[in-house]
């Protein structure tokens, strides 16, 4: 029995399946269903869990190499929030983009977990290093 680290053992076969340069979505609760890649959502209530959250439980098991989010996270969202991101991807070479050319990168990656994240736009694709 696991006892610690992340325990869902959907999420821990996911990231067994992420090689190098593979890419990971972690996504908002609003964020569009993907038929072509796995998905593992891990709702439960509102901003429980949140994007931040399953981002620093899935950092200590993966080596990100660079991350995308879209441009309009800066748009729709306060300064406090906008650090908060940015101190959990400090370090990682982050790049924004607009949302529509965010989601054409979806389909490439091994897969993705939904959060119940309210925060718009919280999205984030993470590639391995």
């Amino acid at each position: 029995m696991l006892k610690s680290g992340i325990l869902n053992p959907h999420i821990n076969s996911l990231l067994g399946c992420v090689r190098h340069t593979n890419t990971l979505v972690i996504a908002d609760r609003g964020f569009p269903f993907w038929p072509m890649i796995q998905t593992v959502d891990i709702t439960l209530v509102d901003d429980v869990p949140t994007v931040l959250s399953v981002l620093a439980a899935v950092k200590s098991n993966f080596q990100v190499g660079r991350a995308w989010m879209a441009r309009e996270f800066l748009e729709h969202n306060r300064n406090e929030i906008q650090l908060k991101f940015a101190q959990a991807l400090q370090g990682i070479a982050l790049s924004y983009e607009p949302h529509l050319e965010f989601k054409k990168r979806v389909p490439g990656a091994v897969g993705l977990i939904r959060t119940a994240d309210t925060t718009p736009y919280a999205n984030i694709i993470l590639e391995s290093a």
